[in-house]
């Protein structure tokens, strides 16, 4: 059964403040990453650092992942 598309007009105020709330993190997550990955040499970076900026716009996944894996020393891979 197909849904029918909804507007924002037609949003619950809950539904538009979680996804306010939603934009507002993914915006952060990805300014944080891309400002982190500009003041980080080439050497201090798992792999491409053209890559990672590649990859931080693939919404929540590309900054989290970077933080996680991109980051020599500092993310979740020791």
């Amino acid at each position: 059964m197909a849904h029918k598309k909804q507007s924002w007009n037609e949003f619950s105020g809950r539904k538009k403040a979680v996804m306010v709330v939603a934009s507002i993190v993914q915006v952060t997550l990805t300014v944080a990453g891309y400002r982190d990955l500009a003041r980080r040499s080439a050497d201090e970076v798992e792999g491409s650092k053209l890559a990672w900026g590649v990859a931080m716009l693939a919404n929540w996944v590309g900054p989290i992942a970077y933080f996680a894996k991109g980051r020599k020393g500092l993310g979740l891979n020791g």
